[in-house]
């Protein structure tokens, strides 16, 4: 028996003026075809509230991964460069967090960051970051929005994520925010 893929998310990182601010998606999808959930949260804060992180990909490997993040910000003192890195590198090294599958976005009031398993902390040069099924829609939504408006961190990633929902159908228009 074939095993159905969950697409689960879209996720955008805005980083404007000082403010961070990083939305997703509602919708979890079983297959081509079936929506399961409508309204999963997929951004949380850590750290105190300090930092705020979205994730795409298997909803309990992406909810182990972040525990971990969590844990090496605390022993990294609430560096979130550093504490992306050495993450990065025991996600990539580690047997069994090897085969979890999911990205991340995290975000402090210093930057923001797309944290991968396959080693890669990525600083985005423009400060917007995608991620997910529809990743690339919010992306391109979210640039072409700060390239040419006054909106703030919070407003672009509202709106790319709105834009998002009508083009990928494995995302919705219920979603959440959280902005450092």
């Amino acid at each position: 028996m074939a095993r159905l893929k969950v697409r689960s998310t879209t996720v955008i990182g805005v980083r404007r003026d000082g403010r961070t601010a990083i939305a997703a998606d509602g919708q979890v999808t079983l297959g081509e075809t079936t929506i399961i959930k409508h309204g999963a949260r997929k951004v949380r804060r850590l750290a105190d509230g300090k930092v705020v992180c979205g994730f795409a990909g298997a909803v309990a490997d992406a909810q182990s991964l972040q525990d971990r993040f969590e844990s090496k910000l605390e022993q990294c003192s609430g560096n979130l460069k550093r504490a992306a890195v050495e993450f990065a590198k025991e996600w990539r090294t580690d047997r069994v967090l090897r085969q979890l599958n999911a990205l991340m976005l995290v975000a402090d009031v210093e930057g923001l960051l797309l944290v991968g398993g396959d080693g890669n902390v990525i600083e985005p040069d423009d400060g917007i970051a995608g991620i997910g099924s529809g990743g690339a829609y919010a992306l391109a939504a979210a640039r072409a929005l700060a390239s040419n408006t006054a909106l703030g961190a919070e407003e672009i990633a509202r709106e790319a994520m709105r834009i998002a929902s009508g083009i990928c159908v494995f995302t919705n228009d219920q979603i959440t925010l959280e902005s450092v």
